[in-house]
């Protein structure tokens, strides 16, 4: 059946193939905090797998949601590892040591160009395709990764 939400077709195109995007970015930054929670190392081993499992189950649900206004505005969400891979602007973790501080740094360097993509579209999504509704949905993700990413912040300082 058609989805009828009063946004043109050519719009909830443009509109999935960035929330795409954003989904790639976000499988990928998931994946990468899972990988931190089962290999730091280190004197801090306990607190930092602990605190890399919370950020990766908050992770998990933004993916999900990603994933389902992908399918609200009536498209199909990416959904595999090759697809994810294609178009993500993140690139995967290449680390020579499993240290915390290490982890900390390039998750953050990743949230905050998750931030910096979101904040880029948020205008768009309203003013051009003329999708408030995913328009504010993103800005609820970008204060989400504003927080986990002022949470890692924190362990450097």
């Amino acid at each position: 059946m058609k989805t009828n939400i009063g946004i043109t077709e050519e719009s909830r195109k443009e509109v999935a193939t960035q929330l795409n995007k954003l989904l790639a970015d976000e499988f990928v930054l998931y994946t990468k905090t899972r990988n931190a929670h089962w290999n730091v190392e280190g004197p801090d081993f306990h607190s930092m797998h602990l605190f890399f499992e919370s950020q990766y189950q908050q992770l998990e649900e933004i993916v999900d949601s990603v994933a389902e206004r992908v399918r609200a505005l009536g498209h199909y969400s990416l959904g595999t590892l090759k697809g994810f891979l294609d178009v993500t602007h993140l690139s995967e973790s290449s680390r020579s040591t499993n240290d915390s501080k290490g982890f900390i740094k390039e998750l953050l360097e990743d949230h905050d160009s998750i931030i910096e993509f979101i904040r880029a579209n948020i205008d768009p999504f309203a003013s051009k395709y003329q999708d408030y509704g995913s328009s504010d949905f993103i800005t609820g993700l970008m204060e989400d990764h504003e927080k986990l990413a002022w949470m890692l912040r924190s362990h450097l300082k």
